[in-house]
């Protein structure tokens, strides 16, 4: 069974794109014909929201399938419109998958002991049923994950990427200003907090390391904080980084170039309403275009990432 880390490098390298799409879908992001369609179709309102934001997010993955290696769904995304959200979300990951996407799940799940171990099995593995039966439930490819409670809340789904050729994101340096506040509080040793995060992140992930590597154990170092996330390169060399933050946050390629190694290896940036919304940003663009808004605007960060990363 390959190694997560390997599958996505490899992925990457084939399409020549370090681009994961972050699928976190308001129903105001979904183009107004669709939405008008579903509600016609559907008498509950929560059940037409959630049909509109599935054909939204098919219609994205068709048009960037065979340019973008991954999607990144945002679990509370779809929690909010309740069960018909959560099948709409199960829908989604399949539909990327039989498209050939990887699929990392956003769900930054944090507990311990047999909580933990039900995590990781409804999102990474496979559950038991009635009849004996396994069968995966969310079917992702990895999974984040928040690290505080130690390795207690890591251990079952370092056992299941073992098992099934998974992998996971762990948070180290998030993208959202207020981080520092917690992220960057000092040791009695001098080091800053995610530095030592950051260690625990790469001693954890060692036994998960693949031929090209880098571990199945990622983190996830946010792409508005370029000084640190050089400092944590050097911490992690065999760490594969999930770089939020990029286009909407205010991220670009200069600053997560630093997340990349010398030979452009081990690391993905993840882009939500840049891609989503691309048909919002150009009048030249007719809301049933949206399609073609978001393939060139793939295209574009494409082209952006690989002039700075090469």
């Amino acid at each position: 069974m390959k190694n997560f880390a390997d599958q996505l490098i490899e992925t990457i390298r084939l399409m020549k794109n370090p681009t994961v799409m972050g699928l976190d879908p308001l129903l105001d992001y979904v183009p107004e014909h669709i939405v008008k369609e579903s509600a016609a179709r559907y008498k509950d309102p929560a059940h037409a929201s959630a049909q509109a934001i599935l054909e939204f997010n098919k219609a994205l993955i068709d048009a960037t399938s065979d340019i973008i290696p991954a999607i990144k769904p945002q679990f509370a995304y779809y929690e909010m419109y309740g069960v018909h959200g959560i099948k709409t979300l199960v829908e989604t990951i399949e539909y990327a998958r039989s498209k050939g996407m990887l699929v990392i799940a956003d769900a930054k799940r944090n507990d311990i002991g047999s909580t933990a171990q039900a995590y990781a099995t409804s999102i990474l593995g496979k559950t038991t049923l009635s009849d004996g039966q396994q069968k995966e439930m969310f079917g992702a490819d990895a999974v984040t994950l928040n690290g505080y409670l130690g390795i207690d809340g890591i251990k079952p789904f370092i056992s299941i990427a073992k098992s099934f050729g998974k992998g996971m994101f762990i948070l180290v340096h998030t993208s959202n200003p207020s981080s520092v506040e917690i992220q960057e509080l000092e040791l009695k040793d001098g080091r800053l907090l995610y530095e030592a995060v950051a260690e625990k992140v790469a001693s954890w992930g060692e036994e998960l390391v693949g031929n090209h590597g880098y571990s199945s154990v990622g983190a996830v170092v946010g792409a508005t904080w370029p000084e640190q996330a050089k400092k944590l390169r050097q911490l992690m060399p065999q760490t594969f980084f999930l770089v939020p933050g990029y286009g909407a946050q205010g991220g670009d390629a200069q600053t997560v170039k630093s997340c990349f190694d010398k030979n452009g290896d081990g690391a993905i940036v993840n882009a939500s309403r840049s891609l989503m919304c691309a048909y919002k940003k150009n009048s030249a663009y007719d809301t049933k275009d949206f399609m073609l808004a978001t393939r060139e605007e793939a295209i574009r960060m494409r082209e952006d990432l690989n002039k700075a990363i090469y």
